[in-house]
C-alpha cells in the first residue's frame, strides 16, 4: 500500500506545521582542522531516554551539510528568549560571519560550543543519519548537557514568540 496523493500544496502544508509551536536551536560542528559551522534549526526533538538520543532534521541545500554529515560530534543549543539575535545570525551570511566575535568554547567531546547563557545545551554523538524527503534526519546520542532556568526561544506560525510574556 503506498500513501495517496497531498489534497494541499507546500505554502499550505507549511502554515499547518505552523501551527506547531517549537523551540528554536543553533547547532554547531566542526571537522578536523576546519572552521566551525552553525546554524539555526527548529526541527529539534528528544528520541529516547535510553540511551538518550535526540534529533534534529536538515534541509539537503543546507550549507552545512557536509560537516553535519561528516562531524563525528555536534552541539545543540537551546536558544532562550534573549538570544534572537543569536537565532538571526545563524540563518544567514558565511560562516565566519556567523561566527564573528562569537565567544565559542570546546564542549567536554571537543564540539564547538557557543560561551553563551543559552536554555540548554546538548553534545551528542553523530550516531545515525536518515535520508527522508527533502532533508537527512539526523539521530545524535547525548553525552553531555547543561541547562538554565531561562526561558525558551520559541518559533510558531512562522515568527519568534517572544515567551517572557508568559507566566510560570
Amino acid at each position: 500500500m503506498t500513501a495517496s496523493a497531498p489534497t494541499f500544496d507546500s505554502a499550505f502544508f507549511r502554515a499547518t506545521l505552523g501551527r506547531f509551536p517549537t523551540g528554536v536551536a543553533v547547532i554547531t560542528a566542526s571537522l578536523p582542522g576546519q572552521a566551525p559551522v552553525g546554524l539555526t534549526v527548529s526541527s529539534f526533538n528528544s528520541v529516547s531516554l535510553e540511551p538518550p538520543l535526540v534529533l534534529f532534521s536538515l534541509s539537503r541545500g543546507s550549507s552545512s551539510m557536509a560537516t553535519m554529515q561528516d562531524c563525528d560530534r555536534y552541539v545543540i543549543h537551546v536558544m532562550s528568549h534573549e538570544q534572537l539575535g543569536v537565532s538571526h545570525r545563524f540563518t544567514r551570511g558565511t560562516p565566519a560571519e556567523r561566527f564573528a566575535n562569537m565567544p565559542l568554547v570546546k564542549a567536554p567531546g571537543g564540539s564547538p560550543r557557543l560561551d553563551l547563557p543559552c536554555a540548554a545545551w546538548f553534545e551528542c554523538f553523530n550516531r545515525n543519519r536518515y535520508d527522508e524527503g527533502d532533508h537527512i534526519i539526523f539521530i545524535g546520542e547525548v553525552e553531555h548537557c547543561e541547562r538554565s532556568e531561562a526561558l525558551p526561544l520559541v518559533y510558531h506560525a512562522g515568527g519568534y514568540d517572544l515567551t517572557p510574556n508568559l507566566q510560570k
